[in-house]
């Protein structure tokens, strides 16, 4: 057997391994862990893990973070529903010769009401979240690269504190049909400590899914596609994430996505604009159930 295919088996094994080991049986909080980054990746069906080729893979699958030694630096807000606000920062770098990307997100829950009997709220509080990251991505060998993220997280609700460690491990795969990438990810293993009398359950996941990228060269138009299939480790349901992209000379992307297995989302689409070396991105997701909307804004800096 071809050496490449041993290694390749070999590494999955081992990933599969970590997830198995990181099954939980308890309900998972910490939703913000959820959230995408980058508002091209979420117009696009949040299929990040596939599509991610910035800094955004930080927060998507590490290991594409492989090979790209330009400096880059992201900011997003996240105008959610239901009071929810982030803001989000990616700054990736070369240093000892390696990728690096550093994270932040820090997402607030608005007025929250607090009762301990029927009747009317006693008071109202917010609700803050936090997490600060490291990443790196490397190649392993030949066409494989692999990534971690390693990853500090708080919670804060009322008095009660808590904080802990988590990781993301990534593979990417470059395949001989130009522009086809195929890539895999865990991510948000790890634990918290105490937080009143338990301890909060990482959204623990995995995504695996496929990026392929056309370029029409006499029209100057880029079209990218993404499909991607994420199931969290401790519930039944899976999720279908697709997302595709036109776009034209360089300068302005139209996007649009879907996502399947979700009671309040599925359609997802956004715009893009390019301009030297900075680029804004936006992306909408509309909810049923009289939710509201999602309205996503990103900016990107490159300083190569």
């Amino acid at each position: 057997m071809n050496r490449k295919f041993i290694k390749i088996f070999f590494v999955l094994t081992f990933l599969l391994t970590v997830l198995t080991q990181a099954q939980s049986a308890g309900n998972t909080g910490l939703s913000f862990l959820k959230l995408g980054f980058g508002a091209r990746n979420i117009a696009m069906g949040d299929a990040g893990n596939a599509l991610a080729n910035d800094v955004s893979a930080l927060f998507y699958n590490p290991a594409k973070l492989a090979g790209k030694y330009n400096s880059e630096i992201m900011f997003m807000h996240n105008e959610w529903i239901q009071d929810v606000r982030s803001e989000i920062f990616g700054v990736k770098t070369e240093l000892f010769g390696l990728p690096m990307a550093i994270g932040a997100n820090v997402t607030k829950v608005s007025n929250i009401e607090f009762r301990t009997k029927p009747g009317d709220a006693e008071t109202i509080f917010d609700a803050n979240y936090f997490f600060g990251s490291l990443s790196t991505g490397f190649n392993l060998f030949e066409s494989l690269d692999f990534g971690i993220t390693i990853k500090y997280i708080y919670e804060g609700l009322i008095a009660d504190e808590a904080n802990g460690i988590g990781y993301d491990l990534g593979l990417n795969y470059i395949t001989d049909v130009e522009g086809l990438t195929f890539s895999a990810v865990l991510k948000n293993l790890g634990s918290m400590n105490t937080l009143r009398s338990r301890e909060t359950a990482l959204p623990k996941e995995y995504r695996i899914g496929a990026a392929y990228v056309i370029e029409f060269p006499n029209s100057n138009i880029v079209v990218t596609t993404a499909a991607e299939i994420q199931k969290y480790s401790d519930t039944d349901d899976s999720h279908l994430n697709l997302g595709g992209e036109v776009f034209y000379d360089n300068t302005v992307a139209l996007r649009a996505g879907y996502q399947t297995g979700y009671e309040a989302k599925n359609f997802t689409a956004g715009v893009g604009l390019l301009w030297g070396k900075l680029k804004f991105d936006y992306a909408y997701q509309n909810f049923s159930f009289g939710l509201g909307s999602g309205n996503i804004f990103s900016v990107q800096f490159n300083f190569y």
